[in-house]
């Protein structure tokens, strides 16, 4: 027996009810037989032109709707929250769960039968899954994907450089006029930053999460090929309603190890991190973050792309783009995964190719060895704190050194540049209060710009702690997401500057050497800081949200409430 379509609750109902639904759909020139019992696909677009990486999604969702067309289905576009990372304040991290409520809510509310999400900028990305995952419906993704690369007399440049390049014209060996140069040179079509930023890692977990055609990770925003996908996406969505192929048959526990393989291999970004968390607990399959570690741990880094090698995404795609990555990594992984087109992720990537091993490296000669997430734990951060080893300096890895305490952003930004700091290139700078409550959002300021006197003298990298995050476009040794947080009270929100702090990679510790007793004792004078916010979705937010280590989701968001409207009033 043929399964009903969720859309005909709404479009093949007889009377006044119906004649409702219909008619006013009818004022945009449907003909009649399109609610006779065609899938209605909602394609959840987050373009804006506040959220430049995805300012190109009005044109592409065309070509998702020309496939949807092509395979029989009623494709119907709706927008929801945008969050641009580039411009949002105070961070779009903080607004990352209230735009997985728009699209639940959107996706729930309306007679849909399947539906094609559309990401690219940092959070757009995790947040409409998320809020997919706790309706599942049948869903494929499509990602906007990377600009070009950018190029800058003679060379590429991408947002990675932007740290080197700020750097350089604080230090006065770069002119304000090159400075400027180069900034019209970065971004020169459409896309996401073109190196393996946020924004590239979000593309690739959701292509290893199996949860979109092959090669949507990689293919340039520009490149007619995305156009293409954008095609194909459009008419398999239209067989996955006919399969009831749901986002939960999909999003096993073994898709999410492969995600945490297949991260390492790219040496993806840190906020991969929260956003996984996020995502699995959402559908319900249980992950937690001795997972990073366990499974990354044996992994070699094998794209060699920025910030932790030299190529970008562009490059990454000519060389045969993830596809490619994953048949060199599938010694490791869960080869019988199911995607989105029905196939496993092995038969998907059996025939892939690599056309270029500077780019895409062989198992056996890595980028490096040490990549993936490293999970620390230890009295600065009993319930974990993460670093990117890939991004880091080998020598800092194991570090002694005082600690010297900002303790906000703004504490920071009044400081770094006076002269006379109480510390060396030895010392170990302390960002506190950036967490989930503490900023409120967790804002990309973990990978702090060292202190002007410490660049005089030629340092390019000191051991950074936050309870923040970091750009994935960053690099450095910066250790972050310090949970619990500074401002729950944490160990960290105690840490004075002289303290003696001790960061031991291989042996994934992060401690505070001061006394149980000293801990104890300035803790009885810790008060909680009072952020300001009394009102509206920000304090609703301070009152919910759960520490990094637990995906800094709402605690009222967890798993799903289905795609069943319980209330009826046509």
């Amino acid at each position: 027996m043929k399964k009903k379509l969720r859309s005909q609750n709404w479009f093949g109902k007889k009377g006044k009810d119906g004649f409702i639904y219909r008619a006013w759909m009818k004022n945009q020139g449907y003909p009649a037989d399109e609610f006779e019992g065609k899938p209605v696909i909602g394609i959840c677009n987050t373009w804006s032109e506040l959220t430049p990486c995805n300012g190109h999604f009005r044109e592409l969702a065309e070509h998702v709707k020309r496939g949807v067309w092509e395979a029989g289905g009623f494709p119907l576009e709706f927008p929801v929250m945008s969050l641009g990372e580039t411009l949002m304040k105070p961070t779009t991290m903080l607004y990352r769960n209230l735009a997985s409520m728009d699209a639940e809510e959107s996706i729930r509310g309306n007679p849909l039968d399947g539906i094609v999400l559309m990401g690219g900028c940092d959070k757009t990305t995790p947040s409409i899954l998320m809020g997919a995952c706790s309706v599942d419906l049948p869903t494929i993704f499509l990602s906007g994907g990377p600009m070009l690369n950018g190029k800058h007399r003679g060379r590429n440049v991408g947002t990675t450089d932007l740290w080197k390049f700020s750097e350089a014209n604080r230090r006065g060996e770069l002119s304000q006029e090159e400075f400027l140069e180069i900034e019209a040179g970065m971004c020169r079509s459409d896309g996401h930053c073109a190196v393996m930023g946020t924004a590239s890692t979000m593309a690739c977990m959701v292509e290893a999460l199996g949860v979109t055609l092959p090669h949507n990770a990689a293919i340039p925003a520009a490149d007619a090929r995305r156009k293409v996908l954008a095609h194909l996406s459009g008419r398999r969505i239209v067989s996955m309603v006919k399969e009831d192929l749901k986002l939960s048959q999909i999003l096993t526990r073994e898709a999410f190890e492969n995600a945490i393989m297949v991260n390492a291999a790219i040496g993806g970004s840190t906020n991969f991190v929260v956003h996984l968390l996020a995502i699995a607990g959402r559908v319900g399959v249980p992950l937690d973050l001795a997972d990073f570690d366990k499974f990354s741990k044996k992994i070699p880094l094998l794209a060699n792309l920025l910030p932790s090698g030299k190529f970008m995404m562009e490059d990454f795609y000519y060389a045969g783009g993830l596809p490619a990555l994953i048949k060199e990594l599938k010694s490791f992984l869960n080869v019988n995964a199911i995607t989105a087109n029905g196939h496993t992720i092995g038969e998907n990537t059996q025939s892939a190719e690599c056309y270029d091993e500077a780019v895409i490296t062989p198992i056996k000669t890595p980028v490096k060895n040490d990549s993936g997430i490293a999970v620390l734990k230890g009295n600065l951060c009993p319930n974990g704190a993460i670093i990117k080893p890939s991004a880091a300096t080998p020598k800092l890895m194991q570090h002694k050194g005082k600690a010297f305490v900002f303790e906000d952003v703004e504490d920071y930004k009044a400081k770094v540049d006076l002269p006379d700091l109480d510390l060396d290139e030895n010392s170990i700078l302390i960002l506190r209060n950036a967490g989930p409550k503490g900023y409120p959002g967790m804002p990309e300021v973990g990978n702090i710009g060292l202190p002007k006197m410490m660049l005089d003298k030629g340092i390019t990298d000191m051991v950074r702690i936050s309870d923040g995050r970091m750009s994935g476009t960053a690099f450095g040794t910066v250790v972050l997401h310090v949970s619990p947080e500074a401002a729950v009270g944490g160990t960290f929100g105690l840490v004075k500057t002289g303290d003696w702090i001790e960061l031991d990679v291989p042996n994934r510790t992060l401690n505070l050497l001061v006394s149980e007793a000293e801990l104890a004792q300035r803790k009885k004078t810790w008060s909680a800081p009072d952020l300001g916010y009394h009102r509206g979705y920000v304090k609703m937010y301070i009152d919910h949200v759960e520490q990094a280590h637990e995906g800094v989701d709402l605690d009222f968001l967890k798993g799903k409430s289905g795609s069943e409207v319980k209330r009826d009033s046509h």
